[in-house]
């Protein structure tokens, strides 16, 4: 009975203030990754820091790309292209009007942040009465940092059709030339601009076309349609660069996710002594 009685208070105890310090720890972590992706405050969009990141620099890139990055949004893009064939060099930036937002950090941002408001409901003065209690919170906020990671994670599959109609094409000065198309996206804590190369297939070629699917990164040879013209990829230009703050980012969520978990742990233990 003294060994049931131990275990009973050491439980209360774990729920009263060990999950407490778990949560104020968790808190604090998140609160340092919210802090990375720092949500400008209206009006006042222009106090976020502007970072200028430089993609592909060694001699052999065909593809050379400054980006200005402010939180979540592109507002320039500085594009180098070493045309395939000839040795022109097509040179392209954002109109100033321009800027584009990169839903990914956007959406990782309001992940981290449903889990802090998730922790910001159970304050020290709430009592968990039960271990299911706890764990249904820390599901549930594992479940956004989970999804938080995998949106930088995983960037968006699109078709080459959606690329090439995609609000981006229609950013630039002087425009895009028709054979010619880009794409921006985060993966794991990297910037990541492609351009892709097209040629217009002729028409006669209708017994070999097999359009592409939907893919992040389409390969030379990806073929498809678009205003009845048939076209080919011929040459993709990959360049990337770290995003230091990103990097942070998914630091704070492993440990994050760590965090959760061993809480839980802990919690099930005592319902396999108790049971």
């Amino acid at each position: 009975v003294n060994a049931t009685l131990q275990e009973e208070e050491e439980f209360n105890w774990l729920l009263k203030e060990e999950v407490h310090a778990v949560l104020k720890q968790l808190q604090d972590v998140l609160k340092e990754a919210s802090r990375r992706f720092s949500m400008p405050t209206p009006g006042l969009e222009s106090q976020l820091k502007q970072e200028n990141f430089i993609l592909g620099s060694s001699t052999m890139d065909q593809v050379k790309g400054v980006l200005t990055l402010q939180g979540e949004a592109l507002t320039q893009a500085d594009i180098n292209l070493k045309v395939a064939k000839s040795s022109q060099v097509l040179h392209f930036q954002f109109r100033e009007d321009k800027q584009w937002k990169l839903q990914q950090i956007q959406d990782a941002r309001n992940h981290v942040n449903q889990a802090l408001q998730l922790l910001n409901s159970r304050d020290e003065s709430y009592h968990f009465k039960t271990g299911a209690e706890v764990n249904k919170l820390m599901d549930a906020v594992m479940l956004q940092l989970t999804r938080a990671r995998n949106r930088l994670t995983t960037p968006a599959s699109m078709t080459l059709p959606e690329l090439a109609t995609s609000g981006l094409m229609k950013m630039f000065t002087p425009p895009m030339p028709g054979d010619v198309m880009v794409n921006f996206y985060i993966n794991l804590s990297k910037l990541c601009l492609t351009v892709y190369q097209l040629h217009v297939l002729p028409p006669n070629t209708t017994k070999n076309f097999k359009p592409a699917g939907s893919s992040v990164l389409h390969n030379p040879g990806a073929m498809f349609e678009l205003n009845n013209n048939r076209f080919e990829v011929s040459h993709v230009h990959k360049v990337e660069c770290v995003v230091p703050w990103l990097n942070d980012s998914l630091v704070f969520f492993t440990i994050s996710l760590q965090l959760c978990q061993q809480l839980k742990d802990k919690v099930g233990l005592f319902w396999v002594l108790g049971s």
